[in-house]
């Protein structure tokens, strides 16, 4: 299985994926058994009929309060079948079933910061700049697989305009756009698009000056969200690995780090006068 991931995108193996799915077919025959559609289940589960859709394609994580919640909704019996299946697929928890947890808390948050060193964040990059990422994988994917990547991502990146009320965060490093990956085109695109989506009032986009001497992330990339229950998660990935983090002691740290970060990056209207002067210059 090859998972799309927020940088540069990784390969996993397919056993999550296929305990995501038989997760979602259970799902799906539970509510059957009760006749609901998704359209009639997902308010009274509390998650969009978008999100409930992927839990049962097995392409998202369960979020822990889902069994409850179906409980509810279906029935005790439901409740408990469906919590120890969530449970079983926690201990399988590997890469790909992490990034699905995430991405499945990325969906719902009201507020999604985002750190970045080492590519444009997932939900901002044009179509030829994720091409030019996955072009570069190694081990090498097919033109297929490519495909795929391409398409997955471009799909999540509808957040961006489904959730008009959640509040985007984007500190981006300049050293990212003047490493000009895929080429001047691609760059160019690449600039385009973030001043484009600037434009946006819920979307806050900041560069990181190359030369900054207070700079404070020197520990990496970080994601962090807020879910509509006012809890918050962070998010981080190396090599081959990744971690979700739900323990409010260590997010209150990495919501320490973003804050400051925010404070020495550029503010937005410096930020557009530098995108422009990039722009200019290629």
């Amino acid at each position: 299985m090859t998972t799309d991931l927020d940088g540069s995108g990784t390969a996993a193996s397919s056993e999550p994926e296929d305990s995501l799915k038989t997760f979602g077919s259970v799902l799906k025959a539970l509510r059957e058994a009760e006749g609901l559609t998704q359209e009639e289940f997902a308010p009274r589960v509390r998650y969009s009929t978008a999100y409930v859709a992927k839990i049962e394609q097995g392409k998202r994580f369960p979020p822990e309060t889902l069994p409850g919640r179906a409980g509810e909704a279906l029935g005790p019996v439901a409740g408990k079948v469906l919590a120890a299946a969530a449970k079983s697929l926690r201990r399988k928890a590997g890469l790909a079933s992490w990034f699905l947890q995430w991405a499945g808390i990325e969906e719902e948050a009201i507020t999604l910061y985002a750190y970045e060193c080492r590519g444009i964040p997932g939900l901002l990059q044009p179509e030829w700049y994720i091409r030019a990422l996955f072009e570069r994988q190694l081990p090498p994917l097919t033109a297929d697989q490519i495909g795929r990547q391409v398409a997955a991502r471009t799909e999540r990146q509808q957040l961006l305009s489904e959730r008009p009320n959640t509040a985007f965060s984007f500190i981006i490093e300049q050293c990212i756009l003047e490493r000009h990956v895929g080429g001047t085109a691609v760059t160019k695109a690449v600039i385009d698009h973030l001043l484009e989506l600037g434009r946006r009032t819920n979307i806050e986009i900041q560069i990181m000056p190359t030369r900054q001497e207070d700079h404070t992330g020197i520990d990496g990339q970080m994601y962090l969200a807020e879910s509509p229950g006012n809890q918050w998660f962070g998010y981080v990935e190396g090599h081959r690995s990744s971690a979700l983090i739900a323990a409010s002691s260590e997010v209150s740290i990495l919501l320490q780090r973003y804050g400051k970060l925010r404070s020495q990056a550029l503010d937005c209207r410096a930020t557009v006068s530098l995108l422009e002067q990039m722009r200019g210059a290629l």
